[in-house]
């Protein structure tokens, strides 16, 4: 067997793991998080700017307070215990049959999965104050500032370690060269780590976010394949396979949420895999539907802040689609087909370049 057909298998096999392992798992979840009634107490009332969301709380109030939160924790604890359990078994038991799937790796995966985990607790925190949260903390978990905070974080170790430990300074434009940047590179991946996570506005119907993130996620890992980095593409093969087992139990009516767990967790992966690839400038075309998503954020707030009126019915996008009359599937369906077509071009581009 080559090794081009063996790295094929293993990226194939890894997910297909995830899937299953996170199939199984999910029940399970579900139930627990029933049990502990982990779900809003009340629905968001407010929009970004302060008055009362009424085009919002007409489609969403009684299936936030309902539908329990915290179903991201399906796809990283998924992940993580495929990394840590090969990992056992093929370099601590010596399992020989085994060392070829192992995909922890200090050149291409120990940073992701730093990131990934300290990534989802962070979420996983905020989950859990939005719905035990007393005082401030009632219904809304952390503060927008200190998350901001936190991610800032992220993305300043992220950013240090590619640009002291690991030496990167430039980044690649397509059919055009490495363009050097020096001290502004960690400074391009806190912007890049925030604007990811200012991504998570997508998480707002039932099937959406684990979609895209899924098309966005599946592309990089393609990138990653291409230069010969099997060890990040098979990383990125367990999150898109766990990701279509979180979507079997997501898809309308959802039986959970991914809630701030899984969608932090998710963006922030995003943006290293953007930059171990070195596929910075594709990222807005690989993600977007991320972008359209922010976009009509930042519009919205800007026209209602300078111009005193709404552009959109209710921001982000989808919302405003939902009160046009789409039914939500239709939104997301939709969303998922441009998702595909935008990671399979961006995937073109940064290949073809």
């Amino acid at each position: 067997m080559s090794p081009f057909t063996f790295n094929v298998i293993k990226v194939l096999v890894i997910s297909g793991m995830a899937f299953f392992l996170a199939l199984i798992l999910a029940p399970i979840l579900i139930r627990f998080l029933n049990s502990v009634k982990f779900w809003k107490k009340r629905a968001r009332e407010k929009a970004l700017t302060g008055e009362r969301a009424k085009v919002f709380l007409t489609f969403h109030s009684n299936r936030e307070v309902s539908v329990p939160r915290g179903g991201g924790i399906l796809i990283w604890f998924t992940v993580l215990f495929l990394v840590f359990g090969i990992y056992f078994l093929a370099e601590v038991l010596n399992i020989q049959a085994l060392k070829g799937f192992n995909f922890l790796s200090r050149g291409q995966t120990w940073l992701i999965v730093f990131t990934l985990f300290s990534a989802s607790l962070i979420g996983l925190l905020d989950d859990i104050l939005t719905v035990y949260g007393k005082g401030k903390y009632l219904g809304g978990g952390m503060s927008l500032f200190r998350r901001f905070l936190l991610v800032l974080l992220i993305g300043a170790v992220g950013g240090w370690w590619f640009y002291v430990k690991l030496g990167w300074s430039s980044i690649y434009i397509p059919f055009w060269g490495d363009l050097e940047v020096g001290i502004i590179y960690p400074f391009l991946f806190i912007l890049v780590m925030l604007a990811s996570w200012a991504g998570g506005v997508v998480d707002g119907l039932d099937g959406l976010a684990g979609g895209v993130l899924a098309s966005i996620i599946g592309a990089l890992s393609v990138i990653a394949f291409s230069q010969g980095k099997v060890d990040l593409a098979t990383f990125g093969g367990a999150i898109v396979g766990s990701l279509f087992a979180f979507l079997w139990y997501n898809i309308p009516p959802a039986k959970f949420y991914m809630g701030e767990t899984g969608i932090l967790a998710l963006t922030s992966v995003m943006a290293v895999m953007t930059f171990i690839t070195d596929s910075l400038l594709v990222l807005p075309l690989i993600a977007g539907i991320l972008v359209l998503e922010v976009g009509s954020v930042l519009i919205q707030l800007f026209s209602k802040k300078f111009l005193k009126k709404k552009v959109f019915l209710s921001a982000p996008i989808h919302h405003h689609l939902e009160a046009k009359g789409w039914k939500s599937y239709q939104i997301t369906m939709r969303f998922w087909i441009l998702s595909v077509i935008f990671a399979v071009l961006g995937v073109a581009i940064r290949m073809a370049g």
